[in-house]
């Protein structure tokens, strides 16, 4: 059941009414399912389009330790303090980082002392914060708390038992932690948020729609994708996941409407029984893999848009040479005290940017410049009219990789073989990458669809 084209662009933000008329979703082969395509000029640096997902949830373990200013000591588990250090405190909803750029840095820098200049860049603003009045989840502002209540946390508010480690909800995150470590690509409170969202909709059916949108893969596929989430255990741990998932959200009386009733009620409650099918272990393994290949990760930073703000300022010449020289500094010493810099602090499903199919020499790029969930999606190029608008799933490191590499990554993370002009170049280039890493292959002893871990992007 495919979404209307209505509903694939109502959230659009912003340019919204722009995005209609600049692009279309077309139809592109059995292979890459549909495409988004130009509907006339779009000249680089041009923004898109801005959307905001139908669902976002914050990486766990950044939720559970609250980063704001907290100091941790060293542990036996030394790389896991410096992972801790670099999360920080975000939006419930939103995703928007809730620490001054002035306090991320002294954060990640380890030194309380730090000091940026031109703190008025900074944005955040804490006299606009607010708790849930039951659970105190933090939001960067009232729009924010009124906007979760609205669409899912009314099912998902815990209440007073938020730190109750056997209310179910906190059962099933312990459960994803203990499984899931960071750097971490997924959430399964993302799951649960799509499923409270279809339990709070007064139109349950353009919800479930809207989330059969996203692709659909094969029982094979999924279990790839499943495995490469949870690893060797993935059978056990995706059953355990499943069970504690239910606990927390299915209900029982809604799998037992009779198909022969008839009215609103009943219609409404036969909608959430086809969301139910989601608790079945075909169901929620498919739920997992479209969470695993559609789940964009968002960045947000109060520092990167303090830094981005700087390179806008106009200065002179030396101002500018001083700017900069702190800057790079400054991230120096972050890479020193917490490791390489790093701002992805959530994942979400954006139904139109998943329209936007992969290549390696992308004609646009997705960011999140406003420090919160909106993404951009802006052109690296002049984009014709009919011209396929492509985004790159890898980073740009990955994309300076061999033709052998990138296939590898993007067949282990997202299960296809990428036929951009790229790859077509260079098809006839040997299927490796370079005398080191075929030492490295021939030392480890890995077959050629070994995995890469550490490699995955967006999922």
């Amino acid at each position: 059941m495919a979404a209307s084209m209505c509903d694939v662009f109502s959230f659009c933000v912003g340019v919204a009414g722009r995005a209609r008329v600049a692009v279309e979703v077309r139809f592109v082969s059995s292979a890459k399912g549909k495409g988004l395509f130009a509907t006339q000029l779009i000249q680089k640096g041009e923004t898109i389009f801005i959307e905001r997902p139908l669902v976002a949830a914050q990486f766990l373990w950044n939720a559970l330790y609250r980063y704001r200013g907290e100091h941790i000591s060293p542990t036996p588990e030394g790389c896991w303090a410096q992972q801790r250090l670099r999360m920080e405190e975000t939006c419930d909803h939103c995703l928007r980082a809730l620490e001054k750029a002035e306090e991320n840095a002294q954060r990640l820098t380890g030194k309380p002392g730090q000091v940026l200049p031109h703190p008025e860049l900074c944005t955040v603003r804490k006299d606009l914060h607010q708790n849930c009045p039951h659970c105190q989840v933090t939001y960067c502002s009232t729009e924010c708390l009124l906007a979760a209540a609205e669409q899912y946390h009314q099912v998902l508010c815990p209440g007073p038992s938020q730190d109750d480690p056997l209310h179910p909800l906190n059962k099933l995150q312990e459960a994803w932690r203990s499984v899931h470590y960071p750097p971490e690509t997924a959430s399964i409170m993302l799951m649960a948020r799509m499923v409270a969202t279809v339990k709070q909709a007064k139109d349950k059916d353009r919800w479930i729609r809207l989330f059969s949108q996203f692709c659909n893969k094969t029982a094979n596929e999924e279990e790839e994708i499943v495995h490469k989430l949870l690893g060797d255990k993935f059978k056990g741990q995706l059953e355990l996941l499943r069970r504690l998932f239910t606990e927390a959200l299915y209900e029982e009386a809604l799998s037992q409407v009779s198909v022969g009733k008839v009215g609103p009620v009943a219609s409404q409650a036969l909608q959430l029984s086809r969301s139910n099918q989601w608790f079945t272990p075909d169901g929620f393994r498919s739920l997992f893999a479209l969470v695993g290949t559609n789940g964009q990760g968002i960045g947000t930073s109060s520092l990167s848009q303090w830094v981005h703000a700087c390179d806008a300022l106009e200065l002179k010449p030396q101002d500018r040479e001083q700017l900069d020289a702190f800057i790079d500094q400054l991230y120096k010493d972050i890479e020193a005290a917490t490791g390489e810099f790093l701002n992805c602090e959530g994942s979400g499903l954006f139904v139109l940017q998943s329209c936007c199919n992969h290549s390696c020499v992308p004609n646009a790029e997705t960011s999140f410049p406003e420090n919160n969930f909106l993404l951009h999606v802006t052109a690296l190029e002049d984009i014709k009219p009919g011209e396929e608008i492509c985004i790159s799933y890898l980073d740009c490191c990955q994309r300076e990789r061999s033709r052998h590499s990138r296939h590898k990554i993007l067949r282990e993370n997202y299960l296809f073989v990428c036929s951009c002009p790229k790859c077509l170049a260079e098809a006839d280039e040997p299927n490796m990458t370079s005398e080191e890493e075929d030492e490295e292959e021939d030392e480890e002893g890995e077959p050629e669809d070994a995995e890469l871990g550490d490699e995955m992007t967006d999922v």
